[in-house]
Order: structure tokens, then C-alpha cells, then sequence
């Protein structure tokens, strides 16, 4: 067990009662919010000159998949905060002054995607735009988002030209009627406004760089973590919580079976179908969880060995990545299907890990079609082009 993780376990029961009221509240509470950031979950891939821990991405999953097993909201933030300071990394150090110099534990929310234009203008860009699916941003004073380059008239250039940039909480406002949803509603993943807000240059970078595995070495960064390739660990935090969500719901299942008696009044104990479909689904999310990490130490080992993780390697890791979404989830669908109507009682924690699933798997990161079709094209001797390249 991980040294985030260990403190973290100490309030197990406190996070677990606390996603109760975060699924009222709609965000974190301000406990949960406060639990991770004395336990360092947040600093798990943050440098060690700025007060991180730069753990091996597999602890940073573990630990992701821990939290979410007792909280999916909570589990869901430090998957996906927790991966921001990996990539600020890559920033001019001057920005990560501005970030860490007062506080090293503070938080940043995103999304990554283009949801605004930057307009260049001296000494920076102006930014406006409107940013949705923002985790966790109550309680992070700044944001890491996506914009895209535009003309003087604000249109987005053409071919586009995506940035990835920084923004202290003062230059953007959050829309705080723009979460309220079935699942992850602990999550807070509200709406973003800008309004010409000025952005330094030296708050920007490439995003192509980010993705193509240069930023690093543009930075300096020599560190194995750092050279690690974003399209492994960036959907590592979001699909880590989620298996940790699915690992929640089979243990809430398992013990609310132990003493049930169906309404034909045989035990679950003793009816051979029921026991079944717990086998399986534990054994599906079991191979989701070891699909994964295995993925992670496997590319792990090629980037310390000096050696580039090739597309064809990282294309079959965001199949496997995607494929161990859907397997977990359906194994919940599974378990659920078969709980009796108690699970549906909204007292109940197995239906909040059932809702917080269902949500988790709508992100973007788990669309099969394109990645699949990458993956398999690559391997038939083919070269993926387009939107069949993305996020690879």
C-alpha cells in the first residue's frame, strides 16, 4: 500500500458518509476536499521541486481506484485533479511558480477540451469561451483548459491549433446551476465562463507537444514519470476511479447478500444463479483492474529503459483502457440487476455507485468506436489518420 493511500484509509468510513452529502451538495465537501489534500493525493504526480511525491503511475492508480471504491465523486476528483500537476510539469516555470510558490497543494480543475478561442495580442492571447464537465472546481484555485487558436475576428484558425492553458480563479467564473445530474453528482463538474481574460504567454503551451511526447523534453524533464506517455496516463486517474467505483458496488453487494432471503425463501447463500452472477462479475472487475495496472508497469519499463512506448503499443493500451471501462460496468449492471428492490432505495450506497458508474463511463475517454478502430487498423498493417489518431 501507497503512503497517500494509507492515510487515506484512516477516514474510509468519514469519506464513505461524506459522499452522502456531496451528492446533495452536487461538488465535494469541504471534508473529503480536505482529506485528499492533507493526505497528498492530489501531489501524487506532482514534482518533487514543488512539494510532490512523483509516485509510479500504477500507485497513483491504486489509490485512485481506492478512493473510488469508497466514494465514486471523491475517487472521480483525484483521478482527474490529481493528473494536472504531471502536466504542468511541462510549463514554463514561472507558471508553476505562480501555482505552487504560496501554497504546493494547490488545486487545479480542467477540461482539456477546446471549449474557447485565444486570440493573440501582445505579450499573450485573449481568451473567451464557455467550458463544460469542469471536476472538482469548487475547490481548485486554478484551471488547466483547452482553447483554440483564433484570427483578430475570434474565428479558430485554420488547420487548428489547440493550447492547453492556465488560468487563476479570478479570470473565470463558475456557472453553479450547471451540475445537476443523475450520477458523480459529488463530482461538481460544473460549467466555466471567461470573458476576455489576458493570457500570458508564458501560461500556454502546445497542446501537440503534450501529446506527442515532446513537452517533455522541451522542459527538461528527463524523469521516467514525466516521459510517460500522456495518452496511458491521462485516462489512467478517470478509468482507475472508475474500476474503483465498480469494486465499491460489488463489496456493498456482497454484504448486503450475505443474510438475504429471496422472496421464494431460499437464501442467496444457497441459490446457485445468484452466486454465479457474483463470481462473474467480481472475476470481470478483477480483469479490469489487472488490465490495466498491467498496462501501466509494462509502458513503465519501456520509458525507463530509455525506449519509446510505439502507436501500435499505445493504441492496444487505450483498448485495453476503454474495453476495462465497459467490462466493469457491466459487471455492475450485473450485480444490480440481481440485489433485489432494496438496492433501489436511494439510503442505499449501492445505488449511488450504480448511478456514479453509469456516469463515469459516459466520458469521452471511454468511447470505443475510434480507438478500437485504431487499434485493430494498426495491427492489420494499416495507418490510422484524423480523429483516429486522437488521444493515442
Amino acid at each position: 500500500m501507497g503512503q497517500v493511500l494509507d492515510r487515506i484509509e484512516q477516514y474510509a468510513d468519514e469519506i464513505r458518509a461524506d459522499g452522502v452529502e456531496g451528492d446533495k451538495l452536487m461538488r465535494l465537501t469541504d471534508a473529503n476536499a480536505k482529506r485528499l489534500k492533507e493526505a497528498g493525493a492530489i501531489r501524487m504526480l506532482q514534482p518533487k521541486n514543488h512539494g510532490g511525491l512523483e509516485v509510479h503511475p500504477r500507485e497513483f492508480a491504486e489509490t485512485a481506484m481506492a478512493i473510488g471504491a469508497m466514494d465514486g465523486a471523491t475517487g472521480w476528483v483525484t483521478g482527474i485533479v490529481g493528473v494536472h500537476p504531471w502536466e504542468l510539469a511541462f510549463f514554463d516555470p514561472k507558471a508553476q511558480d505562480e501555482v505552487w510558490g504560496q501554497d504546493q497543494d494547490t488545486w487545479m480543475a480542467s477540461p482539456y477540451a477546446p471549449m474557447g478561442v485565444a486570440v493573440p495580442t501582445d505579450g499573450g492571447y485573449i481568451l473567451n469561451g464557455r467550458w463544460s464537465f469542469s471536476s472538482g472546481t469548487d475547490h481548485c484555485q486554478w484551471v488547466m483548459i483547452g482553447a483554440l487558436v483564433g484570427d483578430q475576428s475570434g474565428k479558430p484558425q485554420m488547420p487548428p491549433k489547440i493550447l492547453h492553458v492556465l488560468l487563476p480563479r479570478s479570470d473565470y467564473e463558475i456557472d453553479q446551476d450547471s451540475w445537476d445530474v443523475v450520477g458523480l453528482r459529488g463530482t461538481g463538474s460544473k460549467d466555466l465562463i471567461v470573458k476576455n481574460a489576458f493570457l500570458p504567454e508564458h501560461r500556454t503551451i502546445d497542446s501537440a507537444t503534450v501529446y506527442d511526447g515532446t513537452a517533455p523534453k522541451i522542459a527538461g524533464r528527463s524523469e521516467t514519470l514525466y516521459n510517460f506517455p500522456f495518452s496511458c496516463i491521462f485516462p489512467l486517474g478517470i478509468t482507475s476511479s472508475l474500476i474503483g467505483i465498480a469494486e465499491g458496488a460489488l463489496a456493498c453487494h456482497i454484504a448486503a447478500q450475505k443474510n438475504r432471503v429471496a422472496v421464494t425463501g431460499v437464501p442467496i447463500k444457497e441459490d446457485p444463479y445468484v452466486l454465479f452472477a457474483i463470481g462473474d462479475a467480481a472475476a470481470e472487475i478483477a480483469a479490469s483492474r489487472a488490465a490495466i495496472l498491467e498496462t501501466v508497469d509494462r509502458f513503465w519499463d519501456i520509458t525507463d529503459a530509455g525506449k519509446e512506448v510505439t502507436f501500435e503499443q499505445r493504441a492496444i493500451g487505450r483498448r485495453t483502457q476503454t474495453a476495462a471501462a465497459w467490462r466493469a460496468v457491466r459487471a455492475v449492471d450485473e450485480i444490480f440487476a440481481r440485489a433485489g428492490g432494496g438496492a433501489l432505495q436511494m439510503k442505499t450506497p449501492l445505488q449511488r455507485f450504480w448511478r456514479d458508474a453509469h456516469a463515469g463511463l459516459s466520458h469521452a475517454i471511454h468511447v470505443p468506436g475510434s480507438i478500437f478502430h485504431a487499434s485493430a487498423l494498426t495491427q492489420l498493417g494499416g495507418e490510422p489518420q484524423g480523429i483516429h489518431r486522437s488521444m493515442i
